[in-house]
This record gives C-alpha cells, structure tokens and sequence, in this order.
C-alpha cells in the first residue's frame, strides 16, 4: 500500500481537479436550463454529479490501480450496493454535496473524498470550488487549508466557550418541522445559513462558526455527505457525534447517518448533546 501522505498528495490533486471541472458548469460549460437535471432518490442529479463522479473514479482508480478498494460514490451506490464488499478499506465520495446549491447559484457546494479503514476515516478532502480552497486531514496529521496560489495553512477550531456565543451553522431548505424546534429552544441563537456540509464544516475550521446539527427525519445524511467533513473538523480539534456522544461509523451496510448528530468546536460538545437529547425528549414526549 502506498504511503498516507502519498495517498493524500494524489487525492488532493484529484479534489483540485474536480474543483475545476465543477465550476466549469456552474460558470456557463452549460447554458442554464442544460444541467439536465434529474429526480434523484435523495434530490436532485445534474450533469455536472455525473460528469465528476465520473472523473473522480477514473483519476483515483488510474492512480492507485494496484489497490483493491472499494469506491463508494453518491452517484454509484444504488446500482452497485447489492455488490460492493464490505471490506475495510473504501473510498467514499460525494463528487457534489450541495447540489441544489449548485442550481440556485449560492456558491456553497463542496467535493467530499475520504478513505474509510475499519469504519473510521484516515485521509480526507473537501474542495470548496467558489472559495477556491481545499481542506485536507489524515488522521493525527492535523487539517490543512490549501489555497489556489499553493499555500498550505494549518487550521484550527476556535476557543469559544461560552454556548450562548457559539454561531451555529444552519441549511436554507433541509429542516423539518421537529430540527426546527429544536434549534429554536437551544440556548445558542446566532444562526450563520451555508449550503453544503462540506462548507459547513469549513467555516467551523476557518472560526466563522461554532457547531452543525443534524435530525434525521424521513431521510438521513448519508456516509458520503459526512466521512470527509468530520475528519476535517476532528482533526482542526473539533468534535462530531451522535448526541449519545458515540462515534459516527461508515461502511456499515446502511449508509444512513440515523439520529441526531452534533459537530462542534468542541469546547461545549457534551453539554450541547446533552441540552439537545433533553430538548427532543420533549418534543416527542
């Protein structure tokens, strides 16, 4: 097997690459109304998922040929779910999260890449095209951002400690009825609206923001919507959990994230699981 950091440089070249083709169509490649956009089961699909899935698998397969990985994509995992392994290594991507984003032109989609061992992420990439940034992350070697001039900045998650000041990271459109009571009575109200969970995340690393909730409702977050994202948070010094406080783990049949899942700065994490298990517990009762 090839190094980590071998692995990463490859990636990150790939999430860079991926970047480029992405704002290709969201710039015009495509005159509007030609996405061809498609009802896909967890949302809309355009031609600009397919095209990078596409070229996400061609590149890291390509390049890391002699591993016998698994790659699971948003794109791909419906037709091949009844055949993939479930072996220890896999990629998992999601060459566009945010992808309503990308149609309504907010600027917020992400690239999400990360290699999954034993169901747990060790590498991971997120691009933020519009930005023109690329976070990394291997697991212990701390998270990086990456500029589109070659600069590599280290980051980390801010010191905030007091729950009333923590700037929570909310979507536009994906909130039911039962998320929204619950963000309403949490003792945190300064509300910061971005798109993609890649994005997302990326302000919590760059100090912009403080924390993401996620309620599953008739759907769930998916392992590709959240394997990058969160080690590119834990290793800024976050923290991303059920609010039972267990870990997330991927590559375990299902690929629904059910329940509800708190990333933070860390500084309030079991605090907040706290306040929000008690906050649904009466919500339901």
């Amino acid at each position: 097997m090839k190094d980590l950091q071998e692995i990463l440089t490859i990636a990150r070249s790939v999430g860079w690459g991926a970047s480029y083709l992405l704002r290709s169509y969201y710039h015009g490649k495509l005159e509007k109304g030609s996405l061809e956009i498609q009802s896909g089961q967890d949302g809309p699909v355009t031609a600009a998922d397919l095209a990078v899935n596409r070229y996400i698998l061609e590149r890291l397969q390509a390049n890391l040929g002699e591993q016998n990985w698994t790659y699971v994509s948003e794109e791909t995992h419906a037709a091949q779910a009844d055949k993939q392994p479930n072996q220890s290594w896999v990629w998992i991507i999601d060459p566009l999260d945010g992808t309503r984003d990308f149609i309504d032109k907010t600027g917020e989609y992400a690239v999400h890449m990360a290699l999954v061992n034993e169901g747990r992420p060790v590498l991971a990439v997120v691009a933020w095209p519009e930005a023109e940034k690329l976070y990394y992350a291997t697991k212990d070697g701390g998270t990086f951002m990456e500029t589109r001039d070659g600069k590599h900045l280290p980051l980390r998650v801010s010191g905030r400690d007091r729950i009333e000041d923590l700037t929570l990271v909310v979507s536009r459109t994906h909130r039911d009825k039962r998320l929204q009571a619950l963000l309403q009575q949490l003792p945190c109200q300064n509300q910061r609206y971005v798109g993609s969970i890649g994005c997302k995340i990326a302000q919590i690393v760059e100090q912009q923001a403080d924390m993401y909730i996620s309620l599953s409702g008739k759907s769930a977050p998916k392992d590709w919507d959240l394997a990058a994202p969160e080690l590119i948070l834990t290793e800024a010094g976050g923290q991303f959990t059920h609010f039972d406080g267990t870990p997330l783990q991927y590559n375990q049949g299902d690929v629904n994230q059910w329940g509800g899942l708190l990333a933070s700065n860390g500084t309030c994490h079991a605090a907040l699981c706290t306040e929000a298990e008690r906050i649904l517990a009466e919500l339901d009762g």
